[in-house]
């Protein structure tokens, strides 16, 4: 995993190039995108599991667990264990092991297709199926973090019921969900989701940067755009 760039001179240009493929398009990352040659694609990758694999995602969302309900947590709450638990029943499996690289973020349907993933995995997928359930993007981050003890990357998925709450944590190392506050082992770094991307520490103010100056994230969006093709 690394850090994000801000102030990549790309930045607003793919931001322009990806907003014109995706108005063309049909949801990008949502499990109703994918399409039988994608599924076609991904079976000739991973063999044909993946098609059960992907099949059984978009069956999920289609089902009553994916019902926005008016929980005390806020719109969408209801939703955020379910989807949590459906992902982290995924085995975990180390990017080198998996796709030959350190660090590699995949999108929903290649995480799902290839049948489990590293930690930002988990947070995308889960971040892209909550948000076709229809819960609001400003109500979720993707949070890149360094753990306590051994400073490793991981990254996360929050939700705040409330601009000012302290968040839920979607984690596929711990079962449940827990509040931020009771995760000290977590250190955030940066924080994003489609709007904007923020740093977090101390005296890093409000400022806010475009968050394709991501590189894993613009990558994950251009495969994203790829899939749409099928």
């Amino acid at each position: 995993m690394n850090h994000a760039r801000p102030g990549i001179a790309a930045a607003a240009l793919c931001a322009v190039i990806f907003a014109a493929a995706f108005a063309a398009a049909e949801e990008p990352g949502f499990s109703r995108s994918i399409t039988p040659g994608l599924m076609d694609h991904f079976a000739r990758l991973f063999g044909q599991g993946a098609r059960g694999r992907l099949e059984g995602w978009r069956e999920f969302v289609r089902s009553g667990a994916g019902r926005i309900e008016q929980a005390s947590g806020g719109p969408g709450a209801g939703q955020l264990g379910p989807v949590n638990g459906y992902f982290n029943g995924l085995p975990s499996i180390e990017d080198r092991a998996q796709w030959g690289v350190e660090d590699y973020w995949a999108t929903p349907a290649e995480f799902l297709s290839s049948g489990g993933g590293d930690c930002e995995d988990y947070a995308i997928a889960k971040y892209f199926t909550l948000k076709e359930l229809g819960v609001p993007v400003s109500r979720l981050r993707l949070v890149y973090a360094r753990t306590w003890r051994s400073g490793a990357a991981h990254m996360v998925l929050a939700y705040y019921s409330t601009p000012a709450a302290d968040p839920l944590i979607m984690d596929n190392l711990v079962k449940g969900m827990q509040r931020a506050g009771d995760r000290p082992d977590l250190i955030p770094v940066y924080m994003f989701n489609d709007d904007d991307m923020q740093f977090v520490r101390q005296g890093a103010g409000e400022t806010r940067y475009d968050p394709m100056s991501i590189r894993k994230w613009r990558g994950v969006m251009e495969k994203l755009a790829r899939e749409l093709t099928y």
